[in-house]
């Protein structure tokens, strides 16, 4: 299939760093240069695989690496820009760039004579005929493995049954984003009575009138986030508008006209038998075989040993977030959305702090140079400088170049900050151009997220959540940028799902630093630092609330894993089911407790429904448990300093995906992770 020389992804772009030229790209011109990319790719891997010659490095590997250039910038533009600001014809792309993707894996991973192309060079490394790098070496084990894990050596029938089980679950998954993400939009709250929004500062008043004029709508507009909890339950005193706001949350999905049910049963279902075919007992024995944990076992193990601890300590605050409510409002029941704002209540009484408070010493430019940027520049030396004549993947994106500290090229960070309709909701961190020494690519990474827009003129001013998220999702951007790989496929981020989110939750640490803390938490309008009492309490606050916080991720961790290590038998087979089994499964594992949601119910956790991480919400607490060894191991030894950022950057980030996760780890920290630190950090231990 050819492609028009007039699209703009047609050829690599000549703008600094490869950045696509995201100005001269019309919507129409990503799906043919996606689909021009996978017959590119497929016709590359057919003739490596028709080659004659003796199979080796160069005409199998590095072949192979070279081979879909064309696919690797147009699918990076596109998930960059889609995500971030959709319309009608995006969405249609995507719906059927989701088949033809799962179309083009089949093909490639399903090809027998590619496959024993790979067996082949594998042999005659095996034999000493030729010799690999470590990295090489490392690409061969795992290729052979993606080949068995996609069944190539499944009989034609099953091949064949399997091939329409991969379509059919691309197909719901991309289904179930677009109902979702109009689901949330459609679920915020309009309010026509400004007394009802009592808590909210001048600034968000307007913003919220913004949004509903927006939307053709006269008053107030609440959005909905992509998450169970509410930032606006905060805040708001008026009791029916938080509880509107919460049924309006958690009810998303479940019935009308966006309710997505259906299709978490069919997904479900149809994810339990493609794993049976591929001879695993479940989708998270499948997908926890390929990473770090190695087993659904150790999964299981993990998470539900700290149920027992986290619901206890949750209802511990419950009690005492009753014991304030009744002072609050006496003879009224404590209830679920009650928590978050009595939480605030509690934690200003107890360390003279809310989030109110904090929100105008966080503003977001300060935050971001003086916070996030800087600790970077602390820890591995880099500078960031902005570069407002580039465009990025949507209108209000930002584009800064990365430098070494002498100066030295890195490549580029772009991010867009604020939410919009046509926006996704949480934060998120993608590749345009992943970094690689064989094509002599250098890295340009996004990140996203959905802070609320301010008013025109005016900063936009953060809650703690935020600036934690902000530091998180460059945690990603930094193990692109910071990538030091030869292959592009093993470049920055591309490790097993229960290892990626490492190198992000280590970057929150830095938040907190005391150095950072006293430069970028200043007050927006007045220059004023952030009391010294406030930043010693904010650090010394750090487990308040822990006990909700940590039953909230683990009932949405555990959802995931029982929709996807249940027995195909045992699965709800409609639509109707899906409450049922939610409860059926919280209270399995002792977490039925109503003050306190999931993170995430099925009915809107695009995390497995829609996107990557199937089976894997487990990750982040798996990852959590290197990272707190790691910032135990870092605080111990000087905490931000340039020796810690470059034995980090050099022994782990640098790697990507070119050597085994854990056999990284413990090179940089020379041992296993202690989870007691998590415990520790969580307020878990005994």
């Amino acid at each position: 299939m050819a492609l028009d020389p007039s699209n703009p992804l047609a050829v690599p772009s000549t703008l600094p760093f490869g950045l696509v030229d995201f100005a001269a790209i019309r919507d129409e011109h990503y799906q043919p240069a996606i689909e021009a990319g996978m017959a590119e790719e497929l016709a590359a891997l057919t003739a490596i695989a028709a080659d004659l010659a003796p199979p080796g490095l160069a005409n199998v590997i590095e072949a192979w690496e070279h081979a879909g250039e064309l696919l690797a910038r147009s699918l990076g533009a596109f998930y960059a820009r889609q995500p971030a600001d959709t319309n009608e014809v995006l969405d249609a792309a995507e719906a059927a760039i989701a088949l033809a993707v799962a179309a083009h894996v089949d093909a490639i991973y399903l090809d027998r004579r590619l496959y024993d192309r790979v067996v082949a060079l594998n042999v005659r490394v095996q034999a000493n005929e030729v010799a690999l790098d470590a990295a090489a070496a490392y690409w061969l084990k795992r290729k052979l493995e993606a080949f068995e894990r996609a069944g190539v050596n499944l009989p034609a029938d099953q091949q064949v049954s399997l091939r329409a089980l991969n379509a059919r679950i691309a197909e719901l998954q991309s289904a179930f984003g677009r109902v979702a993400l109009a689901g949330m939009n459609a679920a915020a709250v309009l309010v026509t009575e400004v007394t009802e929004l009592d808590g909210l500062s001048p600034a968000q008043l307007e913003a919220a009138a913004e949004l509903a004029a927006e939307r053709g709508q006269e008053g107030w507009l609440i959005e909905i986030t992509n998450t169970s909890g509410q930032p606006a339950l905060d805040e708001l005193s008026n009791r029916g508008l938080r509880e509107r706001i919460y049924r309006a949350a958690i009810g998303r999905g479940l019935g009308g006209e966006h309710d997505t049910s259906a299709i978490v049963v069919e997904l479900a279902r149809l994810r339990a038998e493609r794993a049976s075919l591929l001879g695993f007992p479940s989708p998270a024995d499948y997908v926890a075989a390929e990473g770090c944990a190695g087993s659904a076992a150790a999964v299981w193990e993990l998470l539900t040993k700290l149920v027992a601890p986290a619901v206890r300590n949750a209802r511990a605050e419950g009690a005492e977030l009753g014991e304030v409510w009744a002072r609050l409002a006496p003879g009224e029941t404590f209830e679920a959305w009650d928590w978050q704002y009595v939480s605030e209540r509690l934690r200003a009484e107890r360390y003279a702090l809310d989030s109110a408070a904090l929100r105008p010493y966080l503003e977001l430019e300060r935050v971001l140079h003086e916070g996030v940027f800087a600790a970077a520049t602390g820890l591995y030396g880099v500078t960031f400088t902005e570069r407002p004549e580039l465009r990025g993947h949507t209108g209000e994106a930002r584009v800064f170049e990365v430098a070494e500290a002498d100066g030295r090229p890195i490549g580029l960070f772009v991010a867009d900050f604020h939410t919009r309709s046509s926006k996704q909701g949480g934060a998120w961190m993608n590749d345009l151009v992943a970094q690689n020494h064989l094509l002599g690519q250098r890295p340009v990474v996004t990140n996203d997220a959905n802070l609320v827009k301010p008013p025109a003129g005016q900063p936009t001013l953060m809650s703690w959540d935020d600036v934690i998220t902000l530091f998180h999702e460059f945690g990603h951007a930094l193990h692109g940028l910071l990538s030091d790989t030869r292959y592009p496929s093993q470049s920055g981020t591309e490790t097993p799902r229960d290892f990626v989110e490492y190198p992000s939750q280590v970057n929150e640490m830095w938040a907190l630093d005391p150095t950072l803390l006293a430069n970028y938490a200043v007050h927006y309008d007045t220059g004023e630092p952030m009391p010294a009492e406030w930043i010693q309490t904010l650090r010394g606050s750090t487990l308040f609330g822990q006990g909700y916080k940590t039953t909230e991720y683990l009932g949405a961790a555990l959802l995931d894993h029982l929709w996807h290590a249940t027995p195909l038998a045992e699965l709800p087979t409609g639509a109707d089911e899906v409450e049922a089994f939610e409860a059926s499964a919280l209270a399995k594992v002792g977490l039925d407790f109503d003050l306190v949601a999931p993170r995430y119910r099925s009915a809107y956790f695009r995390h497995v429904f829609e996107g990557d991480y199937e089976a894997a919400y487990y990750s982040y607490l798996w990852s959590e448990v290197m990272d707190a060894d790691t910032g135990a191991f870092m605080l111990a030894n000087g905490g931000l300093t340039r020796e810690n950022g470059e034995r980090f950057r050099r022994r782990l980030l640098a790697r990507g995906g070119s050597i085994d996760s854990m056999e990284a780890y413990r090179d940089y920290r020379g041992a296993d992770p202690d989870i007691v630190h998590l415990l520790r950090r969580r307020g878990l231990e005994d």
